[in-house]
């Protein structure tokens, strides 16, 4: 496996590859399970030991040394071989994160109202604006993607989380000590994605433009 330190990943890329990824690990509870061990699994590897230097044995009394050449080596005792490295997951493609990318900037603006600096705008004007995005942004969600609740409670209520809960579908907050079974109050239903429609790219589609330059004439 090459080393991946050895090449960095260009900028563009790295983008492209964090959308991919956050979607991916948002609506894919067992992908975010596999990424998350085979990090750790990673960070876990013992370094390589390098094999032990050849020894030449010491010669007699009387006798003179063995020329390098004639010099016979120790036998090298095998280096203990080094744990197989787990196999990563394959990278998800970009293109779909990158899609729903330009739909959220087509329908609500997204993308325009995150670059905007909205530091020097009142209350009232980021409201505004906010609830444009919001609306356009819903649309388009609700155009593409069917979504429903992780949890069938109501927020608010009382739960039991029994031993062998999934953790990828049910996050602790508070004061989480002890283990299972845990009992608390439901803070936020969760979301788990049910369907993902998004359209079909056409021939010499570039993914990575999310919204085209706008020239007026």
């Amino acid at each position: 496996m090459a080393d991946l330190h050895d090449t960095p990943l260009p900028w563009s890329t790295r983008l492209w590859f964090a959308f991919a990824c956050f979607f991916r690990v948002l609506f894919d509870p067992g992908f975010a399970a596999r990424a998350w061990q085979a990090r750790e699994a990673v960070a876990a590897l013992p370094p390589a030991e390098p094999p032990e230097p050849a020894r030449l044995e010491p010669a007699r009394d009387g006798a003179a040394p063995p020329r390098p050449e004639a010099a016979k080596a120790a036998p090298e005792e095998p280096a203990p071989a080094a744990p197989a490295a787990p196999t990563a997951p394959a990278a998800p493609a970009v293109s779909s994160a990158l899609q729903l990318l330009a739909l959220l900037q087509r329908e609500g603006r997204l993308v325009d109202f995150l670059e905007q600096d909205i530091a020097s705008f009142g209350d009232a004007d980021v409201g505004v604006a906010a609830r444009m995005v919001h609306e356009g942004c819903r649309k388009a969600l609700r155009g593409h993607a069917k979504l429903a609740p992780v949890r069938g409670e109501d927020e608010g209520a009382r739960v039991t989380l029994e031993a062998g809960y999934n953790p990828a579908e049910v996050k602790l907050i508070g004061n989480v000590s002890g283990s299972a079974p845990y009992r608390g109050v439901l803070r936020h239903r969760g979301w788990r994605a049910v369907e993902l429609s998004l359209p079909t790219p056409i021939a010499g589609h570039d993914a990575s433009v999310i919204a085209p330059a706008e020239v007026e004439l």
